[in-house]
């Protein structure tokens, strides 16, 4: 409810009181809103753009990022995105595709992804404030709130109150700057030059490499060119404002000879290879998630993918934390989860980046790489790197091969319905699933935030799943976003102690107490 308030700035702020204040509704601040709206936590959103973008920057998803998608029902809204299995890994071409139902990258504009998501996010609640810029030097938190101050619309004061603060606002993040929050990492070296162009002819190129640079091109249907460009040895510049499209056509008449002058430029920007991760992912009661809590060049589309991904990770920990019934330290695991993934990702960009914008110095290595993806287990190793697939949480246990992977996807039948263990989901609560019979006793006391399902008959494996995914395994206990912390098996299968001790220990852990 709002009442009069004299905030810092000119004139009387209004101030809103509500649960969590997320800052930034790009795809990340959509994802985590609807995450948070869906268990009933109160959210409101502060963007500073006066309307959706028109730009579309990110346009791959990842199979992680679309089992995500699925485990929501947001699939039928994303639509039949074309499916690519063909990926690379710092230009050298690598095969994506892995057991599930969505090898390969799947080509979705960031418009597209953003409409899906902001939408998804009204439906459940989501309070939406577009047009709102964060003053500098004014958010404050106690040990039981966090507060912050916005210029609205209409230049006046907004002031914000919530439990927690979320900084989901890229790159640049006024948050980080406001809380002085380390960002350690390496500065900018290189950049690529990038615009999407009308009214030009030239070849596609994949990641052609010539003499004096790299260069990429790639028509869309609609007729326009998404050009990239970068120039061997060239280092990024100070930029002040944004980049023009003459020095793209510049250094693309360089690079390959081409002159595209004469187009018409639609949307121009470019991209460096600065690479910083923050230290911590929470300070008190702000946390962070995407580009705000790391930077890196988006290189083989997987910035946009590991912001979702956080987002998906904190929405139900944030949630069952504001709800009052989460187990002591879950909050904080989603810095030791996030963090460490954020690390292994920006170390892969690292690698990539040398290979794909070094000069002829890095062929050597090209071609050796080139060597070994057509080898079956580094192929499927960076496979699962780029794809997130490969994510295995060290803090849900050991035990079992599954516990701390994601759920495999298979068909099953759950009352006679079909169902997949993807749908059985999208309540956005856990997930304690028995195999060819009822779930074990053990679980009841959670069943107020844990769904207890039967799945019968016994699942075969799911070609979809990969040979052996769900062998032996009788039930499974799951995360709300999807990850296993405890699989019941058949004796010589890594099976639980028979009284359940093990089951209640998970549930316990990431649950809180039976009620």
């Amino acid at each position: 409810m709002a009442a009069p308030h004299t905030g810092p700035g000119a004139g009387p702020a209004e101030v809103t009181r509500t649960q969590v204040i997320v800052v930034g509704a790009g795809p990340v601040g959509l994802m985590l809103a609807a995450e948070l709206c869906l268990r009933g936590v109160e959210v409101s959103v502060v963007e500073q753009r006066h309307r959706p973008t028109t730009e579309s920057r990110a346009s791959t998803l990842h199979a992680r990022t679309m089992e995500i998608l699925d485990s929501r029902g947001l699939l039928p809204d994303v639509g039949s995105p074309p499916n690519e299995p063909r990926g690379h890994f710092g230009g050298v071409p690598l095969d994506l595709t892995l057991p599930g139902p969505h090898p390969g990258q799947w080509k979705v504009p960031q418009t597209k992804t953003e409409s899906v998501l902001e939408e998804w996010a009204l439906s459940l609640g989501a309070d939406i404030r577009c047009g709102h810029r964060l003053r500098l030097l004014d958010l404050s938190q106690d040990p039981d709130a966090v507060e912050v101050e916005a210029v609205g619309r209409d230049g006046r004061p907004v002031r914000l109150c919530g439990r927690y603060l979320v900084a989901c606002d890229g790159q640049d993040s006024t948050v980080r700057r406001l809380t002085g929050a380390d960002f350690p990492g390496r500065p900018a070296g290189r950049e690529l030059l990038r615009a999407d162009v009308d009214g030009i002819d030239i070849p596609d190129r994949r990641f052609q490499r010539l003499p004096r640079g790299l260069a990429i091109a790639a028509r869309r249907p609609d007729g326009v060119t998404r050009v990239m460009v970068h120039e061997f040895g060239s280092a990024a510049r100070e930029r002040t404002g944004p980049v023009r499209y003459e020095e793209v056509a510049a250094a693309w008449r360089r690079v390959t000879g081409e002159d595209i002058d004469g187009g018409k430029p639609l949307w121009v920007n470019h991209f460096d290879d600065a690479n910083r991760l923050l230290a911590r992912y929470r300070h008190g009661r702000v946390l962070y998630a995407g580009d705000a809590a790391h930077r890196q060049m988006p290189t083989g589309g997987q910035a946009l993918n590991l912001g979702l991904q956080d987002a998906f990770n904190l929405g139900w920990k944030l949630a069952a934390e504001v709800q009052g019934h989460a187990p002591e330290g879950l909050l904080d695991t989603y810095h030791e989860e996030r963090h460490a993934v954020g690390a292994a990702v920006l170390a892969n960009i690292r690698a990539q980046v040398a290979l794909l914008l070094g000069g002829p110095e890095v062929e050597p290595v090209r071609a050796v790489l080139a060597e070994l993806v057509a080898e079956e287990p580094a192929r499927a190793r960076l496979a699962g790197m780029i794809s997130g697939l490969d994510i295995r949480y060290a803090t849900c246990g050991d035990g079992h091969p599954l516990v701390g992977a994601r759920l495999p996807y298979a068909r099953l039948r759950v009352d006679g319905s079909p169902r997949t263990t993807f749908e059985l989901l999208r309540s956005g609560r856990g997930l304690l699933l028995g195999f060819g019979g009822p779930p074990p006793a053990a679980g009841g006391p959670w069943a107020d935030r844990v769904d207890l399902v039967t799945a019968d008959p016994a699942p075969g494996i799911d070609e979809a799943a990969g040979p052996g995914a769900l062998d032996g395994v009788t039930a499974v206990a799951v995360r709300p976003d999807g990850h296993v912390v405890w699989a019941g098996a058949h004796p010589g299968a890594g099976a639980d102690r028979e009284d359940g001790e093990g089951l209640r220990a998970a549930l316990g852990r990431w649950f809180g107490a039976p009620s």
